[in-house]
């Protein structure tokens, strides 16, 4: 997959509602993340799942568009959560993305990503959020090949 179609993606709830408080509801969205990524619809290269918003690294099959992959992880998560638990807004429309343009950009996306609990205030080390590609028994996406790296400036 073309390292130049990675994105940060941000989603937000319903009404920013924290309907990801719930467990049940997180463990959800976590399933569909993997299973479409294991589908092969995007890479899955981090992800947090806050309280009432989804941070993720995807790359995009290449004959997906981002926002058909998004389709796949709000649609996805919104049909199994009305299923499951009735009828229910999960997300507002839209989202937004930013397109990764080296390895430094991806970095800085990842630990973005990684600290976004801790920063909440919802656990004191990354790791210990169970919701987020820093969980250590989850298994991700490698980073994408071909990320440019960042030119130095010579003095």
């Amino acid at each position: 997959m073309d390292a130049e179609r990675t994105f940060f993606v941000t989603t937000v709830a319903w009404q920013r509602s924290p309907i990801f408080r719930d467990e049940r509801k997180a463990r959800l969205l976590l399933d569909v993340l993997f299973h479409y990524s294991g589908l092969g619809k995007f890479l899955l290269h981090e992800f947090v799942i806050m309280p009432n918003h989804l941070h993720a690294l995807v790359t995009p099959a290449p004959e997906i568009s981002l926002e058909r992959s998004m389709q796949f992880i709000k649609g996805g998560s919104s049909y199994r959560l009305g299923k499951e638990f009735s009828k229910v807004l999960v997300w507002q429309e839209s989202f937004t993305n930013h397109r990764i343009h080296d390895a430094k950009d991806y970095e800085a996306h990842r630990e973005y990503i990684r600290l976004n609990p801790v920063r909440a205030g919802l656990v004191a080390s990354a790791e210990a959020y169970a919701y987020s590609s820093a969980n250590p028994a989850l298994r991700l996406d490698a980073a994408p090949q071909g990320l440019k790296p960042v030119l130095k400036e010579s003095a």
